[in-house]
């Protein structure tokens, strides 16, 4: 609608960076519609003067507009949370009385179980597709409302959502947001498209002892992703799930119950020895195959832990006898005139090209021979590789263990032979629930610990982590993630405690990021989430914990 004199206006920023003026006093959808055409993916959600807004928000005054479609994080969160939405509504009308739960990632989707008698199908999976699709073509609204607390709670009760119950006593809100589809209410924690006729892509795909939700591929959203099965991974979460039935909770509303009562030193000493028993059984595994093994590589995303699980692992190998010796990639950096650039021209030390493999492995293989090698060490004032007499050769049979994100490609170790080396992949994989239909996302685990190191140990403010974030996820996309399944075994780095220690560091933090700034929006998303969590004293975490890599007091090191 083109823009009278009289008229206010609002000043929309298209992808091309051009802004184009439009007529206020309008819903966002309508407005949506007249400009998708110059966007590359659905239209999702909108920042209207850097608030987050959904397309059925009416735009009365002006401002500045600027369209989220699915290539951006938040219009796929609000996608993927809207079909997360309608799979349990249609799972609900074909099956009323299973549990349904909405479990982890995937592949690039979301495992999901329906619990019933007899147990699901793929039959049953095929039928479900049916239904949502169905659901789509009638283009049913999602309708907001605001209710109390007591009537949300009541409404929940209603429907027998009772881990909502036991969750939304311990919120300290007057107002809840409540979406309705059908004659089902639900809360999934964010904002939601208008209505289904919105989410035309989408498959489902049987996986025992469940179900994959595909959502939109990222890189074309038109179509699904591709699935790929990752089987130790969903392993490693299957195992995340047995420690949850130890511990006795898989929700945090349950986890509050039982911190209010007192319970939370007993729930951080199992999770801490969890932890501690995964970590033998590695060691003895690396030990049982004997000299065979030369070199232990430990790789993982940013934030994952695997500098204190490395000082774990090397105490549990120092107790069967062996005593691997530490080597550091960051020694072998190329000078940094020769460090690859990335999409923005900007020093990319995350690129494996970063560092000078033919030397890298030349050291390796003269180490395993028994030779004396000087050791380099990287000065990063001067950007450049130094040799200050540090010599090192090792005893019979001492394997060599190295830290780093590229530890699971072959091309860092390339003149080591596979099967003299051991390969861990370290990642923090939560399997707690905010609530059955709400999962925790795993890359807010990782980011709410960097937020909280990054302030205390790096001199960086949370606005300024949050900032860097996307590059740094995009870094470990590239270099990390497609390798997972190269790993001879994958350890979960995540503490199902860990939310109720961080929420009292990282809330001070994302409470300074101003409300026009970008980083605003993760900001407040994080702030959300961490006031579902009663709080846990720090003091109950051990000096050995993970946790301590980025609450601080380690005993493995000083900051």
């Amino acid at each position: 609608m083109p823009v009278t004199p009289a008229q206010p206006s609002l000043e929309v920023i298209l992808p091309s960076g051009k802004i184009t003026a439009v007529a206020a006093g309008r819903g966002l959808l309508d407005i949506a519609r007249e400009v998708q055409h110059l966007y590359p993916a659905p239209i999702a959600a909108a920042l209207l003067d850097n608030k987050l807004r959904e397309l059925t928000f009416f735009a009365d005054s002006p401002g500045k507009l600027e369209f989220l479609d699915l290539t951006t994080t938040e219009g796929a969160r609000i996608y993927h949370r809207s079909l997360t939405f309608l799979f349990i509504y249609a799972a609900r009308l074909l099956f009323p009385e299973a549990q349904i739960k909405v479990e982890h990632s995937l592949g690039k989707g979301l495992f999901c179980e329906i619990s019933k008698e007899p147990e699901l199908t793929s039959r049953e999976v095929s039928l479900l597709e049916r239904k949502m699709h169905e659901l789509v073509r009638l283009d049913l609204p999602f309708v907001r409302k605001k209710l109390t607390l007591p009537d949300a709670m009541e409404t929940f009760r209603l429907e027998g959502f009772d881990d909502k119950l036991t969750l939304y006593q311990y919120l300290k809100k007057e107002l809840l947001t409540v979406y309705s589809l059908g004659e089902m209410h639900n809360c999934l924690h964010g904002y939601m498209l208008p209505g289904t006729g919105c989410l035309r892509v989408f498959a489902l795909e049987y996986h025992h002892p469940g179900l994959v939700l595909h959502f939109p591929d990222e890189n074309n959203p038109a179509a699904v992703s591709p699935f790929n099965p990752q089987p130790k991974l969903f392993e490693i979460f299957r195992e995340s799930e047995k420690w949850g039935r130890i511990l006795g909770f898989g929700t945090v509303g349950i986890m509050n119950d039982l911190f209010t009562r007192g319970e939370g030193p007993d729930i951080v000493r199992i999770a801490e020895a969890l932890h501690e028993k995964k970590i033998a059984r590695i060691a003895d595994m690396i030990t049982e195959r004997g000299r065979d093994i030369c070199i232990i590589l430990v790789a993982g995303p940013s934030s994952s832990g695997k500098t204190t699980f490395s000082q774990r692992l090397r105490t549990q190998l120092l107790v069967n006898g062996i005593r691997p010796f530490p080597v550091s990639l960051d020694d072998y950096f190329v000078d940094r005139r020769h460090t690859p650039l990335d999409e923005a021209n900007n020093l990319d030390f995350e690129r494996i090209e970063a560092i000078d493999l033919e030397l890298f492995n030349q050291h390796l293989l003269r180490l395993i021979s028994g030779e004396e090698v000087e050791i380099p060490t990287f000065n990063f004032f001067t950007g450049a590789r130094e040799y200050n007499g540090k010599k090192i050769k090792l005893a019979k049979d001492q394997p060599l263990i190295i830290e780093g994100i590229h530890g699971l490609n072959e091309r860092l170790t390339q003149a080591v032979p596979r099967h003299r080396k051991f390969k861990i992949y370290v990642s923090a994989l939560t399997s707690l629930n905010v609530d059955w239909h709400t999962r925790i996302h795993t890359t807010d685990t990782r980011l709410l610990r960097r937020i909280v190191r990054d302030s205390q140990f790096r001199g960086a403010d949370a606005q300024a982590t949050i900032r860097r974030w996307p590059s740094v996820r995009r870094g470990e996309d590239r270099n990390i993630f497609y390798l997972q399944e190269e790993a001879d075994i994958m350890f979960n780095s995540a503490l199902v405690y860990e939310f109720a220690v961080l929420k009292e560091f990282a809330e001070p933090l994302l409470q300074k990021i101003a409300a026009h700034e970008r980083e605003y929006i993760d900001a407040k998303r994080l702030l959300t989430f961490l006031s579902c969590f009663v709080p846990l004293d720090a003091l109950e975490v051990p000096s050995n914990s993970i946790l301590r890599e980025f609450v601080g007091e380690s005993c493995f090191y000083k900051v």
